[in-house]
């Protein structure tokens, strides 16, 4: 089976309101629910997940899920501080030389 997924590093910047999005489809949580947490319609947050799907390159086919391809897109290139909440270390952790531990690749 031919795979056509293209998934690329941003064709362009998230804006603050992408990102808060994207950190709570991170957290697993549905379009309701962010809606909901965001004060936002649910036609909004739709709206935002296509944008950032494109941002990324993703199209959307019968056997695509979009949000789980942008969640695991958006990790890559953010980290993801969603394992911090369930209490998982992150596999990027690195001791710094002040001997402090960090992960790069979290979004502050």
């Amino acid at each position: 089976m031919e795979s056509h997924l293209d998934i690329r590093i941003l064709s362009r910047e998230l804006t603050p309101f992408e990102h808060l999005v994207a950190e709570h489809m991170c957290d697993g949580k549905s379009n309701s629910a962010i809606a909901h947490e965001t004060a936002h319609t649910e036609k909004v947050i739709e709206n935002t997940v296509s944008r950032m799907a494109r941002a990324f390159g993703i199209k959307s086919d019968a056997d695509t899920n979009i949000r789980v391809l942008l969640a695991l897109a958006y990790r890559s290139q953010f980290g993801d501080g969603s394992f911090d909440k369930l209490g998982i270390p992150c596999s990027h952790i690195e001791i710094g030389p002040d001997g402090k531990s960090f992960c790069n690749k979290h979004v502050e």
